[in-house]
């Protein structure tokens, strides 16, 4: 019997410090919000470990309910990273009754990200750049004379639509990362940089598809797109719905169908987390045409570090083959 206890002990003795370097070493429990941002997250985190996704498929943060197993997955994470209010609005109050330890990173309030104020309606001016409706953009740190609660519900939250926010959010994850997790500082430092070059060749491409288009007037379902249309000079002439939890009335289907007609729209863009339904009323007796805009990948963009740069381009090919379906 003392020979198994020896051995015992001897073995403990061996596992332990194995245990002790393995917890050392873990990678922090970390949950994003959507897949945009949880693919530039998992940029960072290569080889380390792997974020949780929270909104998995093709909800929309715009109508999603949270379930015991998000419930649960927030219980459990040390970083939460999510645009902020706005957004999420379903997270709001989820958020505020985490445990203390849980570390929650809004990231539109990142270094470096620019904001746009939303558009005050649907139907806007034909050039956005400009325009009063399409306000001035003002980048995290200045003072805008709101209180920050008015701030986040006047701000379009969809910032991860201009690559040069991307690259901000990439460097606040690595630094939220780093903070969290000191052992892995330098894999979360080296990571950030080549995602950093990575965007900055995904920009130049879109670049290039993008800026031809300038000038070509198209109808959008929901104020979505305005980071990406400042950044590369796009021509959007209205909105279908200016809340995407509610239909438009007669009037304003009436209205939108004046701006195809009078500002020559080109395309009226869907969206697949939203009813198409109302797509074919609008462009008939027009020449517009219609396609698929996607801001948060849906079901067919596989999670993961890729899955930014395809959701941006692919938002470019629908752009293009709608607006230059010869080009």
């Amino acid at each position: 019997m003392a020979d198994v206890i020896r051995g015992i002990v001897l073995l403990l003795s061996l596992v332990a410090p194995i245990l002790s370097a393995a917890a050392a070493t873990a990678a922090p429990q970390v949950v994003a919000t959507i897949k945009p941002i949880h693919s530039l997250v998992a940029m960072v985190m290569q080889g380390v470990g792997e974020p949780k996704l929270l909104i998995a498929g093709g909800a929309s943060p715009h109508t999603y309910s949270l379930k015991p197993s998000d419930a649960r997955i927030l219980q459990q994470a040390d970083l939460i990273f999510w645009v902020g209010e706005g957004l999420e609005t379903f997270l709001e109050k989820p958020l505020e009754a985490l445990p203390r330890n849980a570390r929650v990173v809004a990231l539109a309030e990142a270094p470096g990200v620019t904001l746009l104020p939303y558009r005050s309606s649907g139907g806007w001016e034909p050039h956005v750049h400009g325009s009063a409706d399409a306000g001035t953009p003002h980048a995290q740190g200045e003072s805008h004379g709101h209180d920050d609660d008015h701030e986040h519900h006047n701000t379009d939250m969809h910032i991860w639509l201009d690559p040069a926010n991307a690259q901000a959010i990439i460097r606040a994850v690595a630094a939220a990362l780093s903070e969290a997790d000191p052992s892995h500082a330098a894999i979360y430092t080296s990571n950030a940089e080549a995602a950093l070059a990575r965007l900055q060749a995904l920009d130049e491409t879109l670049r290039r598809t993008l800026e031809p288009l300038a000038g070509r007037p198209y109808v959008v379902f929901h104020d979505a797109y305005q980071y990406l249309e400042h950044r590369y000079g796009l021509t959007p002439v209205g909105s279908i719905t200016v809340d995407p939890d509610r239909q438009p009335g007669a009037q304003r289907v009436a209205m939108i169908r004046r701006s195809i007609t009078e500002r020559g729209a080109v395309c009226v863009f869907s969206e697949p987390q939203f009813s198409p339904k109302l797509i074919p009323t609008l462009i008939e007796g027009t020449p517009a045409r219609t396609e698929v805009l996607d801001a948060e990948g849906g079901p067919t963009v596989p999670a993961g570090p890729d899955a930014y740069g395809m959701i941006m381009l692919n938002l470019a090919d629908a752009l293009r083959r709608c607006l230059d379906p010869a080009g």
